[in-house]
C-alpha cells in the first residue's frame, strides 16, 4: 500500500521514467535497423522485350561494378553488359551479345573521363565505334546505374535457383525456400517443368510490396551467377 501511494503521489516521475524507457527502446531499434544496402546486391526488373537481372558491388574506395544480364522473351540472344565506375566517373563498358556469331564491345575511359580504348568485334572482325555509338553506350550505362540505384532504394532483391517437385527452390546459395508467387506464376513454372527433362531454373524478385516471377528457363542460372568474393 505504501508503495502504491508513493507511486500515485508522483505521476510525473513515473511518466518521466516511462518516457526514458521508450526513448531508449526507440534508439536501440533505430541502431539495430540499418537501411544501408549491403556492398553486394542482386536485383532485376521486367522490360517490354525481356527480363533484366542486375548484380552490383559497391567497394569502400567508391568503385561501383555492375553486371546486367538481358534475357529476351522470344527472338534474340542473351546479352551481358558490364560497367565499372570510380565514384561518378564511368571507366569501363564491356558488352557481349551471345548471338551466332557472338558480338563484343569494349570501351574504356581514362581518369579524366576521356575515351582511351574502343572496339567492336564480331566473327573475328574488329571495328571502330562512331561517336554516336559511344554516346549511346554511355547513355545506357548511366540509365542502368540509375535503375540499379532505384531498385536498391526500393529493396527489390533477386533470387534464383533450381525448381523442386515440392514447389520449393534450391537457391544458388544452397538454401531451400518457397517463393510466395501467385497462382499464375506457379502454373507457368509447372508447365515449363513438365516439358523439361531436368529441373528448370527460376528467377524471381522480392520486395516489401510482394514477390514477382522474373524468368523460367532450362539453362542453369547458378552456373555463371557472380558471387561477392570474385565479382
Amino acid at each position: 500500500m505504501k508503495g502504491f501511494n508513493e507511486g500515485a503521489a508522483s505521476p510525473l516521475l513515473f511518466a518521466r521514467r516511462s518516457a526514458l524507457v521508450l526513448a531508449a527502446s526507440l534508439l536501440l531499434a533505430a541502431c539495430s535497423h540499418d537501411n544501408t544496402p549491403p556492398p553486394f546486391t542482386a536485383s532485376g526488373y521486367l522490360a517490354d522485350d525481356g527480363a533484366v537481372r542486375l548484380w552490383r558491388k559497391d567497394s569502400s574506395n567508391e568503385a561501383v561494378h555492375l553486371l546486367a544480364v538481358f534475357s529476351p522473351w522470344r527472338a534474340g540472344a542473351t546479352t551481358t553488359r558490364e560497367y565499372r565506375w570510380q565514384g561518378e566517373r564511368l571507366s569501363l563498358i564491356d558488352i557481349t551479345r551471345y548471338s551466332t556469331p557472338p558480338e563484343k564491345v569494349r570501351i574504356r575511359f581514362d581518369e579524366l573521363g576521356e575515351l582511351s580504348f574502343m572496339q567492336r568485334e564480331r566473327d573475328g572482325q574488329k571495328q571502330q565505334l562512331s561517336n554516336d555509338d559511344i554516346a549511346l553506350y554511355r547513355y545506357h550505362a548511366e540509365r542502368t546505374r540509375a535503375t540499379s540505384d532505384a531498385l536498391r532504394t526500393g529493396r527489390v532483391v533477386l533470387y534464383q535457383g533450381r525448381w523442386n517437385p515440392d514447389y520449393t527452390v534450391t537457391t544458388c546459395e544452397g538454401k531451400t525456400v518457397k517463393p510466395e508467387l501467385d497462382d499464375l506464376a506457379m502454373r507457368r513454372i509447372v508447365e515449363r517443368q513438365q516439358h523439361a527433362s531436368l529441373a528448370v531454373s527460376v528467377a524471381w524478385l522480392e520486395a516489401p510490396e510482394g514477390a514477382q516471377l522474373l524468368l523460367v528457363a532450362n539453362s542453369d542460372f547458378c552456373h555463371w551467377q557472380p558471387n561477392a568474393k570474385d565479382f
